[in-house]
């Protein structure tokens, strides 16, 4: 069976762009078709500055959230990534694989450097290294694909790289993967800015649907969503990235395509309430689900802390391999 993995940053609350991007095809798609793994990626958030008792809120409420957007334990692992040691173990022997250049090419890397910078704050090297933990999280498991947004396609591709690279110098270890995209609203656009990501920590949230937003929050954000000139309502994503944002939120909601449902609108207003209704419909029962998982933490600790032993068990054979392979003693 395939295996793929994928994991959630727990850097801010989980957005609609999340859950059309990545958690609905992980729920309906990916872990009945494939041998899956999901992690909240915790150790990711520490590459920039953090306040330590909201990123283990965060983590809680992504697991959370996770769960109750229908990842089910038994037909998928679950787990949060500084629980399973050989992330870490691995990630610094892929460090001694990977150069100081490619590292350095990350589009990432240079957006998120400057932006520290320019906030007077010091850019800390593990920003700089991040990509390789994510391809340790990725070749730790063997993984065949990984489901992304297209904005981590470029880590993906070290990945490959760094894989080949081992396998090329020190015999063959790891599985080579390819990264994934879902057809429709791969990328969800911020509603106050249709040219940038719908980010978890972005400044102001007035452009983002969060999972947990309540249903009138979620409608007043979607009908004071930024459109474009004119008034024909047509999916045109460089021309008309507001419309055409509105549209794919649609589509990916309903099943729909983009370009037919632009048709059937008359005015931005009609589009923007059946956008709106679709997306509080869409939420509801996720919103539902994780009050109920979120009144029993227990179950959610027992869920992760076998998640762990599950990933544990298949990432140390093969990260044990590496070790050796690279030419260290074993323990």
């Amino acid at each position: 069976m395939t295996r793929i993995f994928s994991g959630i940053k727990p850097t801010g609350h989980l957005t609609l762009g999340n859950y059309l991007g990545a958690l609905r095809r992980w729920v309906e798609v990916d872990q009945h078709q494939a041998d899956a793994l999901f992690s909240v990626v915790d150790l990711h958030a520490l590459t920039v500055e953090h306040d330590p008792a909201r990123v283990r809120r965060l983590s809680r409420q992504a697991a959370t959230l996770m769960l109750a957007a229908g990842l089910d334990p038994e037909r998928c692992t679950v787990f949060v990534q500084s629980h399973v040691d050989e992330h870490a173990r691995l990630s610094y022997l892929l460090e001694c694989t990977a150069t100081d250049g490619e590292l350095r090419r990350m589009i990432q890397y240079k957006e998120k450097s400057a932006q520290a910078q320019a906030a007077g704050q010091s850019v800390r090297l593990s920003l700089l290294t991040y990509p390789v933990l994510m391809a340790a999280d990725i070749l730790a498991y063997g993984t065949d694909e990984v489901p992304v947004g297209d904005d981590q396609t470029q880590h993906v591709e070290l990945t490959r790289d760094l894989a080949v690279r081992f396998n090329q110098r020190h015999g063959h270890t790891f599985t080579v993967p390819k990264a994934t995209h879902p057809a429709v609203a791969a990328r969800v656009m911020d509603l106050q800015d249709p040219t940038s990501k719908m980010g978890k920590s972005h400044e102001s949230g007035a452009g983002i649907v969060y999972l947990l937003d309540e249903a009138d929050v979620v409608r007043k954000k979607i009908m004071r969503a930024v459109t474009d000139s004119g008034r024909e309502v047509e999916y045109d994503r460089e021309g008309r990235p507001g419309v055409a944002n509105l549209l794919e939120m649609l589509a990916a909601c309903e099943g729909g395509n983009p370009i037919e449902l632009a048709g059937v609108y008359e005015s931005y207003g009609a589009l923007k309430k059946d956008t709106a209704e679709a997306v509080v419909e869409l939420l509801r029962p996720v919103r539902e689900r994780h009050a109920e998982l979120a009144a029993d933490p227990d179950y959610v600790d027992d869920v992760l802390r076998k998640g762990a032993e599950r990933a544990r068990a298949m990432a140390r054979p093969r990260v044990d391999a590496a070790y050796r392979a690279i030419g260290l003693l074993p323990a």
